[in-house]
């Protein structure tokens, strides 16, 4: 079952999200965690959050289920889009002014489990 978090209106440019988003994608929980602590741009705290935020939106989907599964969680999709921008202007010479774009971005982020029988049929199909 796919569970879905969203992070809304990030200060951080959609084109420098996207550098640390692809570097998740499609792997497990665990290891894009792992990825994520030790990635040195500033976008990859607000998305280690989202990650965390959407094994939350998982349990609480299955808490009803047992929670013994969580290691095959993975990341299914991520996506990041454009959220406008802030425009402000700075001064320039002779009485001029250049504007200023301050990019926004939105992310959303997949989970879900790996299924077991996908995994032994595309090791039999090769």
């Amino acid at each position: 079952m796919q569970v879905y978090a969203k992070l809304n209106k990030l200060n951080i440019s959609p084109r420098k999200s996207r550098l640390v988003v692809d570097l998740i994608r499609g792997k497990t929980v665990e290891r894009a965690l792992n990825l994520l602590q030790f990635e040195t741009k500033r976008a990859s705290l607000p998305i280690k959050k989202l990650v965390y935020s959407a094994v939350a939106n998982w349990k609480q989907n299955k808490e009803n289920e047992k929670l013994g599964e969580e290691n095959e969680l993975y990341i299914k999709e991520v996506y990041v889009g454009s959220a406008g921008m802030l425009k402000r202007i700075k001064p320039a010479p002779q009485g001029r002014a250049h504007r200023i774009r301050k990019r926004l971005s939105h992310i959303t982020l997949c989970v879900d489990l790996k299924s077991k029988k996908s995994l032994t049929n595309h090791t039999a199909k090769a």
